[in-house]
């Protein structure tokens, strides 16, 4: 594995059928690590895993984290994520669970140290059904990553960091770590990102490079807008010196769905060219 900088800038993105052309299109954004996203629908076969191992290793490129997503998620706005995203929906929950071993596994056959997904809106009353029901799933995941040598990263957003780090601790596995999105905490309207990552940060292992708008007060439940790197409420100058201050020199990831009148390659070199400027600064 290459030696790495502090801060190194990687990209999240989707695994597609094609692991050359996937591997190719990551690396071709000059990026030095990536977190690999694999959808619920995609069958992670032996030939599959096997295909990505090939060219990852063939592009030198450290995989540093792989996450999940389920099918039957939807993030249309906030009630729609707190009624169908992760571990919350009690008639998804064993059948996500199994498919996060599986995604586990995949990542396992990488050499990814890391794996992370949304748990769901963890509810705020700690007696809750669902609260100890998603938290004894997290607990079982992470005990499970650990047997791989990995660990489970709680993406950050759907609650204010306070709720997170009290579920975090509540959790109380040494594998269990924090991905840290800044912009997901303006785009659910859950507090100050740089306040958040202060709170966080000695938990924090990964970070992604995304921006958005606030929620607009007018529209109850709906969610923020994301936006290009650099343009949103996350400002993102002043987010990357916190970081920098912090002493903390994990990876940082674009993450970005934005794709607007540009290509969507271009929207990502952008944004990995803004973070490399702004880690020399």
């Amino acid at each position: 594995m290459p030696v790495l900088s502090n801060l190194p800038i990687g990209v999240f993105y989707w695994i597609g059928d094609d692991a050359r052309a996937t591997v190719r299109e990551m690396t071709d954004l000059g990026v030095e690590v990536c977190q690999l996203a694999v959808v619920g629908e995609r069958k992670l076969t032996p030939a599959l895993t096997a295909a990505y191992k090939t060219a990852l290793a063939a592009a030198k490129l450290p995989v540093v984290t792989v996450f999940a997503a389920y099918e039957g998620e939807s993030y249309a706005d906030i009630p729609t994520v707190t009624r169908t995203v992760g571990f919350i929906p009690p008639a998804t929950r064993a059948a996500r669970e199994q498919r996060t071993r599986e995604v586990i596994d995949f990542g396992a056959a990488l050499g990814a140290p890391s794996f992370g997904c949304h748990v769901g809106s963890i509810p705020d009353d700690p007696t809750a059904p669902d609260y100890t029901a998603v938290r004894d799933v997290v607990r079982r995941i992470a005990d499970y990553a650990a047997s791989h040598g990995m660990t489970f990263c709680l993406e950050t957003g759907q609650e204010p960091a306070p709720a997170l780090l009290r579920f975090f601790r509540d959790v109380n596995r040494p594998n269990v770590k924090i991905n840290f999105d800044p912009a997901n905490m303006v785009l659910y309207g859950s507090g100050d990102p740089i306040e958040a990552f202060k709170l966080l940060e000695p938990h924090v292992l990964s970070i992604h490079g995304k921006d958005g708008a606030w929620p607009d007060p007018a529209t109850p439940g709906a969610l923020g807008v994301e936006q290009p790197l650099g343009s949103g409420a996350v400002h993102i100058d002043k987010f990357v010196r916190t970081v920098r201050a912090s002493g903390f020199t994990g990876s940082i990831n674009v993450e970005s769905g934005v794709h607007g009148d540009e290509p969507h390659a271009v929207t990502l070199k952008n944004a990995v060219d803004l973070l490399k400027r702004l880690r020399s600064v």
